[in-house]
């Protein structure tokens, strides 16, 4: 895929999350439909709509491919720089609507006696996830890229109850993954988006044993 088909993509990619945002939106206002639900629906119709429009392509099996587990090995610079700069305007907002996101996500009814906008904080907050989920394509795919951002947020909760630090580490953990999974795909020549998503895992499995363990072992220490 050339520079210029994948800046079309990219963008095209771009316009299609944020309407699949707002479709979420909707969806979850106007029924009886839970967020999570309406997620699943709109992403997986989303998904196979682009799939049907890649289908039409004669090069279909190798794009397809692309698009499910990604290329880390292809990113261009081009990609590195919208990649940088799409991460830093999520960064920002989360940094300035940092208190009404907190109250929205874990008391919405407290949001609502404060008279917080909260529709159009949960589009705000939904449109990250989709953006989010766009500017990782190229380095993991669609197929991998939930992976990503549930596993390394599950491995911190763990850790940690207290917001800010739970995602301080899952961010470390996401980075730490991206680092050792490429490493892992070089001397093992597996695909690169799995062996990143596979390093997460292992982490998560290790850090869910250490607390089962801990559990275990604390009872028998407090008793000598």
């Amino acid at each position: 895929m050339s520079g210029g088909s994948r800046s079309s993509v990219f963008w095209w990619a771009m316009a299609t999350a944020l309407v699949s945002a707002l479709g979420i939106g909707a969806v979850t206002r106007t029924s009886k439909i839970k967020e999570d639900t309406a997620i699943g629906i709109i992403f997986a119709g989303m998904f196979a709509l682009g799939i049907a429009l890649i289908s039409t392509v004669r090069n279909y099996t190798a794009d397809l491919t692309h698009f499910l587990f990604g290329d880390v090995l292809g990113v261009s610079s081009g990609d590195l720089v919208r990649t940088a700069i799409f991460g830093v305007l999520i960064l920002l907002v989360i940094f300035l609507f940092y208190k009404e996101f907190l109250v929205l996500s874990f008391d919405p009814v407290l949001g609502a006696t404060l008279r917080l906008p909260n529709r159009m904080l949960e589009f705000t907050l939904i449109a990250l996830i989709a953006v989010a989920i766009v500017v990782s394509l190229q380095t993991v795919g669609v197929a991998l890229m939930v992976a990503l951002l549930v596993t390394p947020a599950a491995a911190a909760s763990l850790l940690t109850r207290r917001l800010p630090r739970m995602m301080a580490i899952a961010s470390l953990i996401a980075a730490f993954s991206g680092i050792i999974g490429l490493y892992f795909s070089y001397y093992l020549n597996i695909a690169s988006g799995s062996a990143i998503v596979l390093t997460c895992t292992v982490i998560f499995i290790m850090v869910w044993m250490g607390q089962e363990l801990a559990k275990r072992f604390k009872p028998a220490v407090k008793a000598e």
